[in-house]
């Protein structure tokens, strides 16, 4: 009996360690896949699609797709729908809609790694409107990250540079990142009611809809083209991109990557999901032949590193607080990043 006993915790610890495995390499593989989406989206664009059609083809193929996992998910609880409209209306229009064609105007204009690393300025933009709001200094690790991707901008801009960088494809970069941030703060809120998959579908479905809607009133300027496009070395079919960004980055990202928050926790898959600006960099230059300049990638590797200085600041958890009067301690405000989301929206 106490062999068995001191065998238990081994096998226990081997089965903890097998499944951190495993969901790391879900998670990796769902940020190699949503890397893909800017590569995809700029072999279409090349060709004459606009860019408001190439986010609609994706979500409408993507909305219908999750929609058949979706479906399942909500028999006899039909109810979350209603009860959680609002939460699915703002992730489709803001972390779907309005993110994706922001992120896809930067990369029409803008190398796909720049117009990724812009996007993920997100958390430091978070971090300067909390601080402005509630006049309290970040603590130093957050603080010291928000300076390192403050930098690492400027030289991802690399305004003294030869090759002049595009100022609309940086303000539609840097709308994105906005957009991501209040979609940060519109879902902050914890709501365990509604399933993951439920809220992909819904947002996707949204989102859609409201592109479809923007070009029918005119809106949004709707262009496709059935020319082939280019791929690496290979001449493709324009279905062939597209395909890759409804099926590839979009619907297989989405589904690896709620199975990845499943297995890691979603503070730790989020984490992990910072790995998606290297994968989107080395598809570019695989698939598009692009590769940001050494001093682009130099600020590049500072934005990450200050966002992962952030990032670790927020998996310590809340700061010790003060003891006051009495020897109690006062309450403190829960932050708005101190709840991760269970869906990312799709970059």
């Amino acid at each position: 009996m106490s062999v068995a006993s001191n065998r238990a915790p081994g096998r226990l610890s081997a089965g903890k360690l097998n499944f951190l495995a495993s969901g790391l390499g879900i998670a990796l593989f769902s940020s190699a896949v949503f890397g893909l989406s800017g590569s995809f989206a700029k072999a279409l664009l090349e060709t004459g699609w606009s860019p408001g059609a190439a986010v609609t083809a994706r979500l409408t193929g993507a909305a219908v797709i999750l929609a058949v996992p979706a479906v399942p998910a909500l028999r006899g609880r039909w109810h979350q729908l209603r009860n959680n409209w609002v939460t699915i209306l703002l992730f489709g229009l803001i972390g779907v809609a309005a993110c994706q064609l922001f992120y896809f105007n930067a990369v029409a204009r803008l190398s796909v790694g720049v117009a990724l690393l812009l996007e993920y300025l997100a958390p430091v933009i978070i971090v300067l409107w909390l601080w402005a709001a509630s006049r309290r200094r970040p603590r130093a690790l957050t603080f010291g990250g928000t300076l390192l991707s403050l930098a690492g901008l400027v030289l991802v801009l690399d305004l003294t540079g030869a090759v002049k960088i595009d100022v609309i494809g940086v303000l539609w970069g840097i709308a994105a990142a906005v957009c991501l941030a209040m979609y940060f703060f519109i879902t902050a809120k914890e709501n365990d009611s509604l399933p993951p998959i439920v809220l992909a579908s819904g947002g996707l479905l949204v989102g859609a809809a409201a592109m479809w809607l923007s070009a029918a009133t005119g809106l949004l300027p709707m262009a496709f083209s059935a020319a082939d496009t280019r791929l690496g070395p290979w001449t493709t079919p324009w279905w062939v991109p597209l395909a890759g960004l409804v099926v590839l980055a979009t619907v297989l990202a989405y589904v690896s990557g709620i199975m990845a928050a499943r297995a890691l926790g979603s503070k730790v898959a989020s984490f992990v999901s910072l790995t998606e600006v290297l994968f989107a960099v080395i598809w570019a230059w695989l698939l598009l032949g692009e590769l940001p300049g050494a001093i682009q990638l130099v600020g590049g590797a500072l934005i990450v590193g200050g966002v992962i200085l952030v990032r670790l600041d927020e998996l310590r958890g809340p700061a010790p607080a003060s003891a006051g009067a009495g020897g109690k301690e006062p309450p403190r405000a829960a932050s708005p990043l101190e709840h991760a989301n269970d869906v990312e929206p799709v970059p």
